[in-house]
């Protein structure tokens, strides 16, 4: 190096400037404005697909690199079928559609210790339930997030608190953060419901912000969502990104679920899915309902502005008309397209279209259930 001409020198300098200011624009979050989305193509990934000696399915959530041109799928098996992990991929669009996917490598989400997360036969204390996944390009790492467990039966306790964690992308754990008081897993009906807790993460900010949604109200917030309007709200914390600590928590109000069930008493829920920020404090908000008796999803996408909303920490929503909600606008009703859906839970931006344009996909869970399907659907952004 040292033989080299200054005016080499000069040149390798300026392109490692370059280089240097291309890698820092891409890890810089820009707003999006979105008016509509486009539905252009679903494409669905074969039941019990085998990779690398694991099963496919229950793909809960999803997030792209756009600098390294890698897809990352959470996958939620509580280690009942393989071990907890997640996936990488690469999606090839062509003519607006979804051409291929290819699977290019799986992880096992790894605990503190280094070791992969047990099932229930094994440990019934320390299982996780995996639901939520992001990548950030500034750290290079990855954040996900686990719903945790609340059986309360007679002589059969467990409680597992919900969790946010960071990893390197190898699934080698890093810190988590720390929950707020009312995220905590309680005997009691107080704090958050089973299955009911974190499923959605949107990085925000130039990600020094976590926005970490609940999926249905905690139980001082007031009932579930039912098929009539019954003021079920729900949390979205708001997290220090370098502090790991919670900043302030938002609520939003859930829709209805959108069809009663068969039999009426049978299970049905609505809830958010998942999240991403489209800047100046707006994120976009996927809704999923679901109503025994009927296999599709009603899956309702919004966008919610967090402007003018109260931080609700240490307020209970029950009967309280002292608060400020986020502002919620419907983007679109995927029933209205026509086509089955099934149960969406993760969204990313993808790849800029040939129009220039910039794209969405959506990922369904498909419990590995052979009536589900595990859907990609891909949609255009229209500013």
């Amino acid at each position: 190096m040292k033989n080299f001409s200054s005016h080499f020198i000069l040149i390798i300098a300026s392109s490692v400037l370059l280089l240097s200011c291309s890698t820092s624009k891409k890890a810089l979050q820009s707003a999006v404005t979105i008016s509509s989305i486009k539905f252009l193509n679903a494409y669905e990934i074969p039941y019990n697909l085998q990779y690398k000696n694991t099963t496919v399915g229950g793909l809960s959530g999803i997030d792209y690199d756009a600098g390294e041109n890698v897809y990352y799928f959470i996958c939620d098996d509580r280690s009942d079928i393989d071990a907890a992990r997640f996936y990488t991929a690469r999606i090839v669009l062509n003519d607006y559609k979804i051409d291929s996917l290819v699977f290019t490598g799986v992880h096992n989400l790894l605990q503190s210790n280094g070791q992969a997360y047990p099932n229930k036969k094994q440990n019934k204390l320390q299982v996780t339930d995996p639901e939520a996944m992001r990548y950030n390009p500034k750290t290079k790492t990855l954040v996900w997030s686990s719903e945790g467990e609340r059986i309360v039966m007679p002589g059969d306790t467990v409680l597992i608190n919900p969790s946010v964690t960071n990893m390197e992308t190898n699934g080698k754990f890093i810190d988590s953060f720390l929950l707020p008081a009312n995220m905590h897993m309680q005997a009691a009906e107080k704090g958050p419901r089973r299955n009911g807790v974190f499923e959605g993460l949107a990085y925000a900010e130039n990600y020094k912000t976590l926005y970490v949604s609940v999926e249905e109200p905690l139980y001082e917030d007031g009932p579930r969502a039912a098929v009539v309007d019954n003021n079920a709200f729900i949390r979205i914390n708001k997290f220090n990104t370098a502090t790991k600590k919670a900043v302030a928590q938002y609520a939003y109000k859930l829709d209805p679920v959108a069809y009663e069930a068969k039999p009426s008493n049978a299970f049905k829920v609505n809830g958010i899915s998942d999240i991403m920020s489209l800047g100046n404090n707006n994120l976009l908000v996927i809704e999923r309902s679901y109503s025994t008796g009927r296999l599709p999803c009603t899956i309702k996408v919004f966008i919610a502005n967090l402007n003018a909303a109260t931080d609700v920490t240490g307020i209970t929503l029950t009967n309280n008309k002292n608060f400020i909600p986020a502002k919620k606008t419907l983007l679109l009703n995927m029933d209205s397209l026509d086509i089955y859906t099934d149960n969406i839970e993760g969204v990313t931006f993808g790849p800029v279209l040939h129009n220039g344009n910039k794209s969405l996909l959506f990922i369904a869970d498909n419990n590995f259930n052979p009536l589900e399907k595990t859907q990609l659907l891909l949609f255009e952004i229209i500013e």
